[in-house]
């Protein structure tokens, strides 16, 4: 049988290029093209095949995609950043290939952290509390303004002494808890069943997991949070909650990542391989494995891909390139 072929979005970041080295230690043949807004990132040496695309919200964005998955004949696109599953699911029906992504409905409303708060404070599911920034009146002891879409953590003010700077198009306020920072990765099968779960008592450098270990202390108040995400938006595959557990034993999601997320590459070494449950419903209509999820501490590090004898980085697409990790 031929290897399948699978397209990973977003392969500069830590996500898409967590998401390949899942994909290489599974024992299926899979070719993976990789594709990036930029020609050369740490990620071209994991990619068979490298393609540079426009940002998802750029009007040729599908196009490109729909020639690609055509010319290297995709079979699966496992998008690793917001907007490119929003765009990819919203245009799910024109791309000649099957998608790991939630329906549109569900890929809208975790888009944008504010429709996250508003959709959450209409079903009665735990969210902090937040307004625009033209609403606030000096609610909260303390508060985050944050951009509504994208950009990871990046463009936070932490109690900022002028609101007016921050546009309700733009901006959101949120109340910050103070705890321990927790992410929990979390799987919907195909049938709209929570597969399982896992969370990371984390810490974070530059918005990156830098250090994490696994607990289930929180579980018995995430569950019944995911359930309740689950009924009322179709989210289908991998996605993320983060939350603020809080000394007075409260649990308080503050955002949410409607695709697989950037701790994919630790967690699957404790027992939740959301990417290999992806490859085996989306890719292979296997049912997922059962999680065995397992205690663990993880600690990420920096290394190096070296590409010797090369004098520029013009012909560095992909793996066809000699190199290696120091």
């Amino acid at each position: 049988m031929a290897a399948k072929k699978v397209l990973v979005t977003g392969i500069g970041g830590n996500v898409g290029q967590g998401i390949i080295r899942n994909i290489r230690s599974m024992p299926y043949e899979i070719s993976v093209v990789g594709t990036n807004i930029i020609d050369f990132s740490s990620g071209n040496y994991l990619c068979d095949v490298f393609y540079k695309v426009p940002y998802a919200y750029d009007s040729n964005y599908i196009s490109e995609i729909i020639d690609i998955v055509k010319k290297e004949k995709i079979d699966l696109i496992i998008p690793s950043t917001d907007y490119e599953l929003y765009y990819l699911s919203v245009n799910a029906s024109t791309i000649p290939c099957k998608i790991a992504a939630s329906l549109t409905d569900a890929a809208k409303i975790y888009l944008d952290k504010y429709e996250s708060w508003l959709h959450h404070q209409k079903y009665e599911i735990p969210f902090a509390t937040s307004c625009e920034p033209s609403h606030y009146k000096n609610e909260f002891k303390k508060c985050i303004v944050k951009p509504k879409k994208g950009r990871g953590s990046r463009g936070l003010h932490i109690d900022p002494a002028d609101f007016s700077l921050f546009s309700d198009e733009e901006y959101m306020v949120q109340e910050m808890h103070v705890g321990e920072e927790i992410t929990t990765a979390f799987y919907v099968t195909q049938t709209n069943k929570l597969h399982g779960c896992i969370t990371l008592v984390r810490s974070l450098e530059n918005g990156t997991t830098s250090l994490c270990k696994v607990s289930s202390k929180y579980d018995p108040l995430i569950l019944p949070i995911l359930e309740k995400m689950i009924e009322h938006a179709p989210i289908i595959g991998s996605a993320n909650l983060q939350s603020i557990a809080t000394a007075d034993g409260r649990v308080i999601p503050f955002e949410v990542n409607c695709r697989i997320s950037g701790t994919n590459s630790i967690r699957s070494n404790f027992g939740f391989k959301d990417v290999q449950y992806t490859i085996q419903e989306f890719l292979f209509n296997e049912a997922p494995d059962v999680p065995i999820v397992r205690p663990g501490v993880a600690v990420r590090v920096l290394l190096d891909v070296i590409y010797p004898d090369q004098t520029d980085y013009t012909d560095l697409k992909d793996n066809s390139v000699k190199n290696y990790i120091f």
